[in-house]
Formats: C-alpha cells, structure tokens, sequence
C-alpha cells in the first residue's frame, strides 16, 4: 500500500507561504520581560560600532523563557538571540570563543524547542526576519519587503536577505502543485502531471529571475567585508580565529566546545523540496556517478551517503526536515516520467523543469563568482600592498580570506560560514541537475557551458587567471572538498 501523500499544515508549512511562518513574523515580543533582548537588538548597529555590544550582552541576566507563549514568539525570540550572539562573537577586532549565559542558556533552550540548532542559521536570518511594508500586498514583491533585524543597518544586507524571502514566497504554490502531480502519477493521469510539470518549469524561471536582482540592492564589496563576516559559524574556523570552535556557558562548568556552520541557503528547505520533486540525486563532492552499480542497486532503496546537503537538514526547523523525509517517501515524478518515455508532451515538460533548476543554478554560480569568488582574489591581491598589521588588524573571515600564501594556484582553502566546497560543488550539483533529462537533445544542450564574451581588456582579464581555484562559501562563507563538506551557499 502507497504511504498516504504529507499534508502541508502537519508541517506548519502553507499553500501560500511555502516554508515561511503562515502567520507574519512578530515585530516585538509582546512581554515586556523581554525588552532587553529586544532593546539591545534595537540598538545592534550602534553597539557593535562602538564596541560596546559584549559589554552590555555581558550585563544582561539570564531570562527565563517561561514566558514565550506562541511559535512566533518562540521564532522572535530566536532570531533575536541569534542576532545578539553573532554580534557578540564577531562584533570584536578577533572572536570570542564563548557565549555567556544570557545568550546561551535562553537559545539552546529555544533551539531544543524549535527544533533547530543554536546559531544563525538561515531560519533565522531569513524566514523569521522579515515584514510586508503593506499587508494588503503579498510577500513574494521585493519590493513590499523590509527585515526586522540586520547586524549592519545597511540596505545592502537587508536586500541579501530579502531576496531570499521573495524567492521562498514566490516558489511556495510549487508545495501543493507537484503533490497534485504525485497523486495524478498514482492514477496515470498524464494530462495533470504534464501541466503541473510546465507550471513548475515557469514558476523556477521565475524564481531565477527574482535571483538576479540581488545585485540591484546588495554592493559585492559590502557584502564581502561588511555582512560575510557577521554570518560565520564556528566549524573549521581556525583561520578566522576559532580553532576549537564555541563554548555555549550554561553555568554547569562541565560545558564543551561546540562547531556549526554559519547561514547557507543550503538550509532552505524549498531548494531540496525541487530536487526531491524532480528525482535528483546529489552525491558528495567530487563523486562520480556511479553507472555500473545502477543495475544492482535497481528496486532498492539508495545506499546512504553523508553529504552537505543532508548535514543541512539539520540546520532547519525540525518540521520542515520532517516534511523532506516524509516527501522522499512518496516522490514519484521521475519514475512516471520515466515509465512512459513514449508521451512526448509529459517527457518534454519533465526536461523543461530540470532545465530551468539548471539554469537557476548556473545563475547562482554566477553570484557566487561576483560575491566571493571575485572579491577573496581581489582581497588577497590588495593584501599583498598593505603591512601585516594592517592586514591583521582585525580577525574574522574576511581578513582571514586576504592572508596571502605562497600557493597562488588556489590550493589554500579559505574558511567560511557554511563549511562547504564552492565552485566544485555547485558545478557539480548543477551538472546532477541535468543528469535525469530524458531527451537526448536537451540533454547536450543543457550540458553545454555558456560564457559571455568580453571586451577585450587584457588586464581585467587577469581576474580570470585561476578560474578552478577552490574557494569556498556558504550563505556567506566557504566550502571544503570533504565528505563531510559541500552544497549550495547563498542563491
């Protein structure tokens, strides 16, 4: 018997919203017990520019969280929390390796209740940290958007997040649709599957369009110095001043190091939910596929495999990585499609959708290139004509991208948010993407690698000197080449 298909409200998940809140975020926590919290986050741009934020933090006394009553006060006061602590650790000219109780104590309790881990995680940055300039306009318009919280009160960091939100708003009708089409598969409806396959294939388009207007609100250099660093985690930072990674004070004294990775749009649960809809495989970075193995393996379930991707999940708020693993279960497109290969107007609306995932990853890349990839190089090359004081001034992630090395040929791996492998990874996840196309066809053209032709400046051609040197990035940070590393930073 079938497993019956997830019902999104078990989820707290909405038709309308996708993975966003179904009701808007809250402003202000309602208890005035917590103005503190909300005081010091108010006042966040200025206490971090005056270095005076782990001063202040440090004064706070540990509130109770008795009084948070509803989900969203859960989720305000989470994102809150978050805020304070990245502020705290990276708010100085080097980290701090600990969060003191007022912080620590209240957010792992929180994170034990939402189900999500303790530290910035895209939940909080992006799906908690937002509000409707009018309420009578929907969510997905940028431009009826403004966050509720940033660590440098600049628009270039609220564009960064809200383009994310737009995106999550705009691809939430694609829930229901592809589980309409997984409960036509199961009564060979071809017509319905085929129509929801092509107003899926519309609906990514247009989320690759609303993924390209990041660069009409969101300045490279400012994102790169100014908003990256904020975002870190603490897993494989040693570079950026965090070997052991933090220590979440309790006031047991028997408190241990903890590493997570910082903010990566790798957390978003809607971009899995398209690679699970379309049957897409994803393998760990730099594996190839397997095609030998296929037969063995077929009628069986896939072997299990540790890669970025589901080390993500565990970043998100535990009812929406349920509801990945619930979907996983009755995912059936890519089987029906495959089954009946002989009806061209289904195949052709099936290549269309993964074409379009494609296409939206190679823009990624593109902002990947432009935001990271761009800036480290041009960081390091400017690094090279200032004094090592100056360089070394400050410690975070950015300065420690700028250290110079001696291997020029980009075999040094820079430290970021995410932990993840970059360039390698995200050509690799779009390549995947095309893998299951049935047209032979489609499947070289979308196999081909299109690039821009230039003007001819020989010089600003140099960028391009290392075009597969291995930087690596998440929402804000880098990317390893391990087993344990890889997956989509910020689209």
């Amino acid at each position: 018997m079938l497993p019956p298909l997830p019902v999104l409200s078990d989820y707290g998940i909405s038709p309308d919203y996708g993975f966003l809140p179904p009701e808007l975020p809250l402003e202000r926590l309602p208890d005035p017990y917590y103005n503190k919290w909300e005081a010091v986050v108010a006042n966040l741009q200025g206490l971090i520019l005056s270095k005076r934020l782990r001063g202040v933090i440090e004064r706070l006394p540990v509130l109770s969280t008795a009084g948070l009553e509803h989900d969203s006060e859960w989720r305000r006061a989470y994102s809150l929390l978050c805020f304070m602590a990245h502020g705290y650790i990276w708010g100085g000219d080097s980290p701090s390796e600990r969060l003191p109780p007022a912080i620590s104590v209240p957010l792992l309790h929180i994170s034990d209740y939402l189900e999500v881990l303790p530290v910035a995680t895209y939940a909080a940055v992006c799906l908690w940290n937002f509000k409707p300039l009018f309420v009578d306009e929907h969510v997905d318009n940028l431009e009826n958007l403004a966050t509720l919280t940033t660590f440098t009160g600049s628009i270039d960091e609220s564009w960064f997040y809200l383009v994310s939100v737009a995106i999550e708003a705009r691809g939430a009708p694609i829930l229901p649709l592809m589980l309409t089409a997984i409960e036509a598969a199961r009564i060979n409806d071809s017509a319905i599957v085929t129509a929801c396959l092509r107003r899926f294939a519309e609906r990514l388009d247009d989320l690759g369009t609303l993924l390209q207007r990041i660069h009409e609100g969101c300045d490279p250099h400012v994102f790169y110095h100014r908003i990256r660093p904020f975002l870190a985690g603490s897993k494989n930072m040693a570079e950026a001043g965090l070997p052991n990674g933090m220590l979440y004070e309790d006031g047991t004294g028997t408190e241990k190091f903890r590493q997570y990775s910082g903010g990566s749009n790798a957390q978003s649960s809607i971009i899995q939910f398209f690679d699970i809809a379309l049957g897409i495989e994803h393998r760990p970075t730099g594996e190839k596929k397997d095609v030998s193995s296929e037969s063995e393996l077929e009628g069986t379930a896939p072997p299990s495999k540790h890669n970025f991707l589901l080390e993500m999940r565990k970043y998100m708020p535990g009812p929406h990585r349920r509801f990945l693993e619930d979907f996983t279960m009755v995912a059936n497109i890519r089987d029906y499609v495959e089954a009946n290969q002989g009806n061209f107007e289904l195949t052709a609306a099936y290549d269309a959708c993964l074409a379009m995932l494609r296409a939206f990853r190679d823009k990624h890349i593109n902002v990947v290139t432009r935001y990271i990839v761009l800036k480290t190089r041009e960081s390091r090359s400017h690094s090279r004509s200032k004094s090592p004081e100056a360089t070394r001034h400050k410690v975070n992630i950015a300065t420690a991208s700028r250290q110079d090395t001696d291997d020029y040929s980009g075999k040094k791996k820079l430290k970021g948010t995410g932990g993840t492998a970059l360039l390698p990874f995200l050509k690799q996840a779009r390549d995947e993407t095309g893998e299951p196309i049935l047209n032979q066809w489609a499947k070289r053209v979308a196999s081909r690698e299109f690039r821009s032709q230039g003007q001819g400046d020989f010089f600003l051609g140099k960028l391009d000197e290392h075009p597969d040197e291995e930087i690596e990035t998440g929402l804000a940070g880098t990317w390893t080449i391990d087993d344990n590393a890889g997956g989509i930073c910020h689209y």
